[in-house]
């Protein structure tokens, strides 16, 4: 079966690669950006930056600063004022995988009528202006994906929408940006990456291409991810995070994730958990349901990260691969639900239609144990449990 690959047309990597933004723009012919970012971009002059390079070349560019963690319908329907009032031929996204997604939503529904949700998986969304994106963080992968997630602000679903239109057309890969990046963020986004790399390896849809991006990604993140949250300054754990990161959102936007994000998605929407943060809530339990459904790849997948030895037999290596993401968790301190502080009686109020919105992601059916409504439902008390269950 033929792979179909998609990536940035320009893609530039490096310390420093975010003041060639004006450069990466003539390239491609634009020269009317709508910078889209945060207020925190605003706050530490990161968005200033940016401006000062685009007015330095003759670009002026316009501003929305208001991209939310998680971003809704109701941000996005906020952004679309702004561009809509503008003549801008493109966006440029500056931040998180936040700001990035906000920045591909509006490129598609510049010239879309009706809500957002009528554009969610299974449709394709395979038109849009062209978005150059210059990711903050080494996690979601964004500036190289053709996805999004929007969360629905009436219904609060974390809504997965997919195409062309939605792939950046470049990417500036500046690891000096992630240098800011304080304890949490740095765990949660790392992992994130770990799970792209990991679910686009054992995904139903791997492909060669993708293969060899998702091992080395895994293993630069099993290598770096405990250095770069315990010395922020460390600039070789900071440079390998995001080029791992970067490395993830290529394997998973051409291999597809599975179910630890199809059951991500609905944590994030119901309780606002943090996107990689609800990812490693789930990592170890889902893998472990999974791993006896693809046990040449996981077992794989475990040598790549160091957990497991060449000459270790597979059944040893699938042990090992469990036991070592859950003991990174434990190490990285990432929470369980309830810890974190979700309402134990809301989770299991919750339960059925998280394990249905887990299913219309389509996500779950690219994992190697394809699973139903009721075993979606048992993983999540799994994964309330925590690991004192084990």
């Amino acid at each position: 079966m033929t792979a179909n690959i998609n990536l940035p047309r320009i893609l530039r990597v490096g310390a420093g690669a975010s003041n060639e933004v004006a450069t990466a723009l003539a390239q491609l012919g634009l020269s009317r950006p709508l910078l889209v970012t945060d207020p925190f971009m605003v706050q530490c002059g990161y968005a200033e930056r940016i401006t000062a390079v685009l007015t330095t070349a003759g670009m002026p560019c316009g501003l929305f600063a208001d991209s939310v963690p998680d971003p809704t319908t109701d941000s996005i329907d906020a952004g679309l004022v702004v561009l809509r009032a503008g003549n801008y031929d493109c966006l440029v996204a500056l931040g998180g995988g936040s700001s990035i997604d906000t920045a591909k939503a509006l490129a598609v529904m510049a010239e879309r009528q009706g809500p957002m949700r009528d554009y969610k998986v299974p449709v394709q969304i395979d038109s849009g202006l062209p978005v150059l994106a210059i990711p903050t963080t080494a996690g979601t992968g964004s500036e190289a994906t053709r996805a999004a997630v929007i969360s629905d602000s009436q219904s609060s679903e974390k809504m997965l929408c997919m195409g062309l239109g939605l792939m950046p057309v470049a990417a500036l890969v500046d690891y000096e940006l992630t240098l800011t990046m304080p304890y949490r963020l740095t765990a949660d986004t790392g992992i994130d990456s770990l799970c792209h790399a990991l679910e686009a390896y054992v995904s139903r849809k791997s492909n060669p291409f993708t293969d060899g991006i998702a091992l080395t990604a895994m293993a630069t993140i099993s290598r770096h991810i405990r250095t770069a949250c315990a010395e922020p300054d460390n600039r070789v754990a900071r440079e390998a995070m995001m080029l791992a990161a970067t490395q993830g959102g290529m394997a998973f936007s051409n291999a597809s994730v599975t179910l630890i994000h199809g059951m991500s998605r609905p944590i994030g929407g119901l309780y606002h958990v943090p996107h990689g943060l609800s990812n490693a809530m789930l990592l170890p339990e889902v893998t472990a349901w999974s791993v006896g459904h693809a046990s040449a790849r996981y077992a794989t997948a475990a040598r790549a990260m160091g957990l497991a030895g060449d000459g270790d037999a597979d059944s040893l290596a699938l042990d090992k691969l469990t036991a070592g993401l859950r003991q990174l968790n434990a190490d990285l301190s990432v929470p369980t639900p309830g810890e974190y502080g979700i309402d134990e009686a809301s989770w299991t109020a919750s339960l059925a239609l998280m394990a249905d919105q887990a299913l219309a992601s389509g996500s779950p059916a690219n994992n190697p144990r394809i699973p139903e409504a009721a075993e979606i439902v048992a993983l999540y008390q799994r994964v309330w449990a925590g690991p004192a269950r084990a």
